[in-house]
């Protein structure tokens, strides 16, 4: 049973045949792919663009989706083996979800990381115990270690601007008022040097990715020719690039470097000013939600570099990509 949950589902060769797909579909879309097609869909976090993209993909195409919001309308899950239940989660992964592949045909999980530290991020519990368990097939609507949808929709629009993927482009640090999961700068590493990208990677001592992450992403860039920079000069690694995707994330927890307060580090936040030391064709991308003039400034978001609405689009076209490549796979 395949299922995609992260990028190594796919490698190199996968994520270029989706993309493929999803520019081919973007351009002619297909007819009914998903009739007679159940999505079960739960959902452990909230969502705005990732709920609607994949119902819409479903629906669009002939098919039907299930949303389901653990805890609300359904019982808690316990994912841990062994587990004494006598806390407030009432069912147990192992039941409940062989159970929604009675009745679906794919099941789609969203399940944030719970702030424990890279290592249990690295395990990605809840995702793996659906892929565990589930009868069906399953993809991540981001889990603790990636959100792979949406690097995808990422390098999809760096491709529509450029021509290309194998193009300089920055992943860039932004502050927050509150330590962010991993998942999203993860899977745009990932995706970018999937597809053979030069990757500047540029965050204050102490914000390193996780060693893991870093080295899948080292071995995706070895096989397409693609390369990473790490580097702690936000005006190095913008200098010359194609794309910017800013994105806050939490400290390390295993680099054992002290990281400076979100609070002493606003001048990460991408203004103008750092759009200008890029390419001049630069585009800027974000996954959305954004704070404003926190994490990201007006004058880039409202300037000609945004690209951040044709890349939300873009989620609905590469979903409906992998849901297809999983239902019609042999």
């Amino acid at each position: 049973m395949k299922h995609f949950t992260r990028i190594s589902d796919l490698g190199p060769a996968g994520v270029k045949e989706i993309l493929a797909t999803a520019a081919a579909w973007k351009k002619d879309k297909p007819g009914a792919i998903f009739m007679d097609r159940i999505l079960g869909m739960v959902f452990f976090n909230p969502s705005l663009r990732t709920r609607a993209s994949f119902e819409a993909a479903m629906l669009r195409h002939g098919g039907h989706a299930i949303v389901l919001e653990v805890g609300a309308g359904t019982w808690k899950l316990e994912d841990r083996d062994g587990a004494i239940m006598n806390e407030d989660r009432q069912e147990h992964v192992r039941e409940g979800v062989p159970v929604l592949g009675r009745y679906v045909n794919a099941l789609a999980v969203r399940t944030f990381s719970h702030g424990d530290g890279d290592d249990v991020d690295e395990r990605d519990p809840v995702i793996n115990a659906f892929r565990r368990f589930s009868t069906v097939p399953v993809l991540s609507m981001e889990s603790a270690r990636e959100h792979p949808h949406q690097g995808l929709a990422d390098l999809l629009t760096v491709q529509e601007a450029h021509g290309s993927t194998k193009v300089p482009v920055t992943l860039t640090w932004a502050p927050h008022v509150k330590s962010l999961p991993k998942a999203v700068p993860n899977s745009f590493l990932l995706t970018a040097a999937a597809c053979g990208a030069e990757i500047r990677v540029a965050h204050p001592k102490g914000y390193e990715l996780a060693p893991e992450v870093r080295a899948e992403a080292e071995a995706y860039a070895a096989a397409t020719g693609g390369k990473i920079v790490y580097t702690n000069d936000q005006d190095a690694a913008l200098d010359g690039s194609a794309a910017v995707y800013a994105k806050a994330w939490g400290p390390s927890t295993s680099s054992g470097q002290e990281a400076a307060p979100m609070a002493d580090l606003s001048a990460w936040m991408p203004t103008a000013a750092h759009m200008q030391k890029a390419a001049k064709e630069a585009i800027f991308i974000h996954c959305l939600p954004v704070r404003r003039n926190l994490e990201v400034h007006d004058s880039v978001l409202d300037g000609p570099w945004s690209r951040v609405v044709d890349e939300a689009e873009n989620r609905f076209h590469v979903q409906r990509a992998t849901i297809n490549a999983l239902l019609t796979q042999r």
